[in-house]
């Protein structure tokens, strides 16, 4: 295989597929180039020499500045180089051209999914707890664990185990489901609802109710404490604009008006009980793939997010577009650099200002607090590869392919049910998968080059990794593969193989590994304070 990779003709910096050793050479399109340091594989280094500020590119668009002077064949570091990205306006801004792919091979394909009364389509058929305030955590928790528990839906194996250590025996037989219809009882735990600030409390209920309004949950309930700052008000206010002919069954536990918690449980079980008892039982049907609202996000990314993973993502973003269906690229910070082809992609100018707005309040929200959104790179980024901001963003902005966008969406608010969206989120893993499944995706692809176990409770999240090394050793937790990139394979081709494996999971022939390992995590941003 090749050792080395230059992304885009005009850049002046080398990918190292290997690790590269000083002195060593090697020749690209007829130029030559030695080493002056070692570059570790995913690291890169310079094909010319930098003066100090001296601009270094990469995917055809600047991500730094030199600190000092950076030789030809010397790897970049955090010592010789900082976060630069081009500047951005909206004067001048030239139409977007694309060409839009060769879908032909998918047009007659389906997935099998739940369609809903409203016309709308579910990958997932969940009940689903929550509650309005932090106080309710636990009666959440107990409530979701005795019905999984009664109802057979429960994963045991460390259950098991952990009695299998203490008696010895072996474990008992696994219950049967008693609603074969639905998948399930999920729950969400939340940090918000009182002692904040109530524009954070807000938020809060505006996400819960896109939750109880995704077409993957069939019914809820929802506990109270009483004193909260989210009045259930407030949570039906915000389900009321999510979706005013909203119908689903909704049962509501108010602890401070009951003289026993035990009996609000047993109430609140027995109530849960019968209700998902008179859910009709409604069978996957054949639907076209327009149907389908993709997230995209990546996480524990390396220095090949850009080169394998994210490309993948993105082309089964253009293709899913070009199909008819919709696509949400999320992780505002992990566009700070891409800033540039964001507005040149908007097909509407008021979506060009509002993802422009939208970055730089976070931006000033992040100044408040003496940082910047260019800070988001992590300690494992760099160690892989990921030196600024920018380059870690403009590989991160491949998971939305090269499609227009057709909708900027604010956090928690729905996105179209067609085209490419931007979808306001932070970067980290859950908060913005949380996000995306607000913004109304049925499933969510999440690549990793260094791993990580986020998942959501009510939509597949189906994990990729970047590179083969990670997909052997955290198997468990990798879906599908996308190192093959790295060796050679044509991207195309491991492209369509993912977006089989999309299909799959959306039809539920293929059990994400996260659903798996119970890895339901559910994270809000507070952009405010607590108080």
């Amino acid at each position: 295989m090749q050792k080395i990779l230059r992304i885009d003709s005009s850049d002046n910096l080398i990918v190292a597929l290997k690790d590269l050793r000083a002195g060593e050479s090697y020749d690209w399109n007829g130029e030559r180039f030695t080493l002056v340091t070692d570059v570790k594989a995913k690291h890169k280094f310079a094909t010319e020499n930098v003066p100090v500020d001296g601009v270094v590119s990469m995917y055809g668009t600047p991500v730094g500045k030199a600190t000092r002077p950076i030789a030809k064949g010397e790897a970049i570091t955090v010592d010789n180089i900082r976060h630069h990205a081009a500047p951005v306006s909206l004067e001048n801004v030239e139409p977007y051209s694309w060409q839009a792919p060769d879908v032909s091979e998918w047009e007659s394909r389906t997935f099998k999914g739940y369609v809903r009364d409203d016309g709308r389509v579910g990958t997932a058929s969940y009940w689903l707890v929550f509650p309005l305030v932090f106080c309710e955590n636990r009666n959440v928790t107990k409530l979701t664990d005795a019905l999984n528990e009664a109802l057979g839906y429960s994963n045991s194996s460390l259950k098991n185990f952990a009695l299998s250590l203490t008696s010895g025996s072996a474990a008992p037989a696994e219950a049967p489901k008693m609603f074969p219809h639905i998948e399930g009882v999920r729950c969400i735990t939340v940090t918000s609802g009182c002692g904040g600030a109530t524009s954070d409390c807000e938020t809060m209920c505006d996400v819960l109710a896109a939750y109880a309004d995704h077409p993957n949950v069939i019914g809820m309930t929802v506990f109270s404490l009483g004193c909260e700052k989210s009045q259930q008000k407030m949570f039906k206010d915000a389900l009321a604009r999510r979706n005013p002919h909203f119908n689903k069954p909704s049962l509501y536990f108010l602890q401070q008006e009951w003289d026993s918690e035990e009996r609000m449980m047993q109430t609140a079980l027995e109530e849960t009980f019968n209700a998902m008892k008179a859910v009709k039982p409604t069978a996957r049907v054949d639907v076209p793939l327009s149907y389908l609202k993709l997230g995209v996000k990546c996480g524990g990314s390396d220095g090949f997010s850009g080169i394998s993973g994210n490309p993948a993502m993105g082309l089964v973003s253009d293709w899913l577009t070009t199909l008819g269906g919709a696509s949400g690229l999320a992780e505002f910070p992990e566009l700070c650099g891409a800033e540039g082809d964001m507005v040149k992609r908007c097909v509407r100018f008021e979506d060009k200002k509002k993802f422009l707005d939208l970055m730089q309040a976070y931006e000033k929200t992040a100044n408040f607090f003496n940082t910047t959104i260019a800070d988001n790179p992590s300690f494992g980024n760099i160690a892989d590869g990921l030196i600024t901001d920018a380059i870690k963003s403009t590989g991160a902005a491949k998971k939305g392919g090269r499609a227009p966008i057709t909708g900027v969406c604010d956090y928690a608010e729905p996105m179209p049910d067609s085209g490419l969206s931007l979808v306001c989120t932070p970067g980290n893993d859950v908060d913005a998968v949380t996000g995306l499944v607000a913004a109304g995706c049925n499933v969510v692809i999440f690549s990793t080059g260094l791993g990580t176990p986020t998942g959501n409770p009510i939509v597949p999240v189906l994990k990729i990794s970047t590179n083969s090394a990670i997909a052997e050793r955290l198997s468990d937790m990798i879906d599908f593969d996308c190192g093959p990139v790295i060796d050679g394979m044509p991207l195309p081709e491991v492209s369509r193989g993912l977006f089989d494996k999309v299909i799959d999971t959306a039809s539920k022939d293929y059990v994400v590994k996260a659903d798996r390992l119970e890895q339901f995590d559910f994270l809000l941003w507070k952009r405010s304070l607590d108080l």
